[in-house]
């Protein structure tokens, strides 16, 4: 009995360390890949409900969603802000300093230049940091902490199981969509997102691991929150062409608003990398403070913006006061370093200024007075679409938060000509690449690099090879009877050396040549062995699994350059 368990232990493993390492390293859909993203959504998804019931219970103890409009120095609520500065450095403090970077510009590089690779010790960070800037009613979003805790959840357990690089950066995307879909409850927003804006490219065998982790995302939002869609309560109705000349011009008023926003947000996060950390927060909880006194609903994630954007009869004054402040609430604390996300405010920005072009609309044409909440809605899609860069994910995340489809065609009809003018006209870019340039972080990828980081080396290797020892009167006859295989040798110093027979010939006599080579994990990718080999176009690289003596394979230059050459890259 003790045999036949051993005997599967060992089958097992050798499935874990050859038969699936094989299978995840190829650029290719498979059963295995769809069944690892899935459980690894699964603890994304559980972190990030662990997150939102958290904050649920941090909003009813302070009770700041239901703030009245007319601020209360007597009232405890109005200092959280200076409160939640303070709680923030302190998590801070306490973290290492290695480990300070967080929020989805710093998982869009880590997703570029190392896999998705994140240190676990990030984690803690972000978690408690995001979720006292959401509980203190600083003008930031969830989906930050959601996105960061879900790529963390995901590509540490997949760093764990050792698995291939190019397969680690799947997993990463899949724990990415599980954890927009489990905040919001949308799980295509979060397939478009993740392809749109994080991954930047379209890959068949990424889209059903993907696909998979959005739906256990938001299955797992809807078995603990209900199956509820936040933004349906706005109501919205089919708007007559008739009506499209004048959502034209607000498309071009959102584009100019769009970009003076990205403007001014860099800018002011430029500056406040300048001065340190506590006098940043400080700054950033006494401008929210102020503004929290005199518009209260100006302040949180947005859905209090939101809310007053679609009240009855709102009073053009208040909306205008309204987005004044959101907007330099929502500067103050994203451009002065407070974590969170930036499409919550972007949504309450958007709705605040589309009730405003409603209101304004209205004055001069009546007929638009009943459209209001379809005005709002499309001011919330042109400005996460013109400021991200992300229109498509835009459309498609309100059209899930809203369950209503009669959004999408005036949304697009105004998204296009605000999506032009702000990045033609001021050369708007999506703000978290900015934010990647402002940390000093390099994000670029040449094509070829970022085509070869999606096959594993073990897709590629030549299993066949001999290993000699160090033996110069056997080296050359082992050499002729490898029959084409390649031959490896450790020397005294323990470096591997590859074995040729120079084609050179005096008096008959063959010369027999050694070069030490470098060695890289199996869970490498293509992308290293181009780093190694690219220098001399020539040579070749052993393939090791967990130690340096178990080599498992060999990749040569000529391998590396037919695999390009095939189009496979």
């Amino acid at each position: 009995m003790q045999l036949r368990i051993n005997s599967a232990i060992q089958q097992c493993q050798k499935y874990l360390n050859t038969d699936l390492k094989d299978k995840l390293a190829q650029a290719k859909i498979s059963v295995q890949l769809c069944g690892l993203a899935l459980a690894f959504a699964l603890v994304a998804s559980g972190v990030i409900i662990l997150f939102r019931l958290l904050l649920l219970w941090l909003n009813q103890l302070t009770q700041t969603q239901e703030w009245q409009f007319t601020g209360n120095l007597g009232d405890w609520r109005v200092l959280l802000p200076l409160l939640g500065a303070i709680l923030i450095w302190f998590v801070a403090v306490l973290g290492s300093k290695r480990y300070k970077r967080m929020g989805i510009a710093y998982v869009m590089q880590r997703m570029k230049l190392h896999y998705g690779k994140i240190p676990l010790q990030s984690a803690p960070g972000q978690f408690f940091q995001a979720l006292f800037a959401l509980a203190t009613n600083f003008s930031v979003g969830r989906e930050g902490p959601a996105i960061h805790l879900g790529a963390v959840s995901a590509s540490v357990m997949a760093e764990k199981f050792k698995l291939p690089d190019n397969s680690v950066r799947i997993m990463c995307a899949s724990g990415i969509a599980a954890g927009i879909a489990a905040t919001f409850n949308a799980p295509l927003a979060a397939v478009i997102f993740v392809f749109e804006v994080i991954l930047r490219e379209y890959k068949v065998h990424y889209f059903f691991p993907i696909m998979l982790s959005a739906i256990c995302g938001a299955l797992s939002s809807q078995l603990v929150f209900g199956n509820i869609h936040e933004y349906d309560q706005i109501g919205v109705s089919h708007i007559p062409l008739s009506q499209y000349p004048v959502l034209a011009l607000c498309g071009v008023t959102l584009g100019c608003i769009a970009a003076l926003f990205n403007h001014t947000l860099l800018k002011v996060t430029a500056k406040g990398q300048q001065h340190p950390l506590i006098l940043r927060l400080l700054i950033a909880g006494l401008i929210t403070t102020i503004i929290g006194f005199f518009l209260p609903q100006a302040l949180g994630s947005g859905d209090l913006a939101i809310s007053h954007a679609i009240s009855e009869h709102p009073s053009l004054a208040l909306l205008v006061g309204l987005l004044l402040g959101k907007i330099i609430a929502t500067i103050a604390a994203i451009g002065l370093g407070i974590p969170g996300g930036i499409i919550g405010p972007l949504f309450g920005i958007g709705a605040l200024i589309g009730a405003i072009l409603a209101v304004v609309s209205a004055m001069l044409f009546p007929t638009i007075t009943p459209y209001v909440g379809l005005y709002t809605i499309i001011g919330m899609t042109a400005m996460m679409g013109v400021c991200l860069s992300a229109p498509l994910a835009a459309l498609v995340a309100l059209l899930e938060l809203t369950n209503n489809a009669a959004i999408i065609l005036p949304s697009m009809f105004v998204t296009i000509p605000a999506f032009l003018i702000a990045h033609q006209a001021f050369n708007t870019k999506s703000l978290f690449y900015k934010q990647i340039e402002l940390m000093g972080l390099d994000y670029k990828v040449s094509s070829v690099k970022l085509g070869l980081q999606k096959q594993g080396v073990r897709a590629v290797m030549d299993k066949r090879f001999v290993i000699v020892k160090d033996n110069d009167e056997l080296l050359l006859e082992v050499l002729k009877r490898a029959e084409g295989r390649s031959v490896l040798m450790q020397n005294n110093q323990g470096q591997m050396e590859m074995l040729q027979i120079e084609l050179q010939v005096t008096e008959e006599m063959s010369t027999l040549t050694r070069h030490p080579i470098e060695g890289l994990v199996d869970t490498a990718t293509l992308k290293e062995v181009y780093d190694i080999l690219s220098k001399e176009r020539r040579g070749e690289v052993f393939i090791y699994q967990d130690k340096r003596d178990n080599v498992v394979g060999v990749i040569s230059w000529v391998m590396l350059q037919k695999e390009i050459n095939q189009g496979q890259i």
